[in-house]
């Protein structure tokens, strides 16, 4: 196979209008079931099924979480993949299923394997007895397939080597996808960014106080704007890419370093990166761990999220995948960085005030 050139994709906005939409809603197989509609991705998800006119039945843990219109324009099933009597209420009859839903941060491998692996049988199973000929789309991660050894990234045929316990447990998620009987497509992002995001949020904050900590020596990324996760999921619940695993993410790869001056760029700070040893990010780990385990939720560090900040490259070869389904572009990381800034600084999560542009150097540009 040979990469694809950045010319031939075209530059798509932040937002997706009901034009883009409309194509693809129309097709979708009714009724539309979701897991993880509260969650970063599932609720931008929920925006554009509702949008676009589509009714969906969410499985929601805290209903008090939903925004008001879904209230009006979706079927809310109370519960979670645990529940068995929920998970069928949910899949009943379906025409096609998302899965959205998993864990992404914890201590224990037992947790992530509850819920990554052991969720997604059940949901699979419910699928087979309930709605049988129901199309599923789930969504992965980059993560169960593991780091490049390639800065340009891996295949999505390329054997799976997750370095991580959420990678691993992802994997499975992905073994159990594949014994559902009807049509299903798998769509494994990469770091996804945005608004409502608060991962990613991390670097933001750090460039927003003028220091970036970066695990030392060159690494290459792939990043996915939220909304074109979005694109991805609904351009497989129109019916491409079936039987397919699929990467998301922007065609090609850039090292953590560019990345870093463009988000300092397009918020208008002045920021520098600071390379950190490996050991630091470990220990740093081993203390979120901790946290964890004294009840503390949303702890950044975890020695989970240590193994893979410390892995290289987390690139993807993508261009195949986007062509799979029917995606003519993406939004670039300047134009999706520029957006998710205002989207935090709108409501204080990052500091409104600016300071001077930073000056990219040539050779750290992309």
């Amino acid at each position: 196979m040979s990469d694809a050139g950045v010319t031939q994709w075209r530059a798509l906005p932040t937002t997706i209008a009901p034009e883009e939409l409309s194509p693809w809603c129309s097709r979708i197989p009714v009724p539309v079931a979701v897991t993880g509609a509260t969650g970063f991705v599932g609720s931008h998800l929920l925006e554009a099924l509702l949008d676009g006119g589509v009714r969906p039945r969410l499985l929601v843990r805290d209903p008090s979480r939903l925004p008001e219109r879904a209230w009006l324009q979706a079927q809310v099933v109370r519960g979670s993949l645990d529940d068995r009597d929920a998970v069928a209420g949910l899949v009943a009859g379906c025409g096609s299923v998302i899965h959205v839903a998993g864990l992404v941060r914890g201590v224990r491998a037992a947790q992530f394997d509850r819920a990554n692996r052991v969720g997604t049988q059940s949901l699979v199973s419910a699928m087979r007895e309930h709605a049988p000929a129901a199309r599923l789309v789930h969504l992965s991660s980059l993560a169960a397939v593991g780091p490049s050894a390639d800065p340009m990234g891996k295949w999505p045929d390329d054997p799976p080597n997750p370095v991580s316990i959420y990678g691993r447990s992802k994997l499975a998620g992905e073994t159990a996808v594949r014994g559902h009987g009807g049509s299903w497509v798998i769509l494994r992002p990469p770091a996804i960014y945005g608004p409502r995001d608060t991962d990613i949020l991390q670097f933001f904050r750090l460039a927003a106080r003028g220091v970036v900590l970066i695990p030392a020596g060159e690494r290459f990324l792939t990043v996915a704007f939220v909304a074109d996760v979005v694109r991805a999921v609904l351009a497989a619940l129109a019916g491409a890419g079936d039987g397919q695993a699929l990467n998301l993410g922007e065609p090609v790869p850039q090292t953590l370093r560019t990345m870093v001056g463009v988000l300092a760029k397009t918020g208008g700070v002045a920021a520098r990166c600071v390379s950190v040893p490996p050991f630091l990010a470990r220990v740093t780990g081993l203390v979120g761990d901790l946290l964890q385990s004294l009840g503390m939720r949303g702890v950044a560090m975890t020695t989970d999220k240590a193994r893979e900040m410390v892995a290289r490259h987390w690139s993807a070869r993508t261009e195949n995948s986007l062509m799979a389904l029917g995606l003519q572009g993406f939004v670039p990381f300047e134009q999706g960085s520029s957006a998710t800034w205002a989207w935090y600084r709108d409501r204080g999560w990052v500091p409104r005030a600016k300071i001077r542009p930073l000056h990219v150097p040539e050779s750290d540009r992309g």
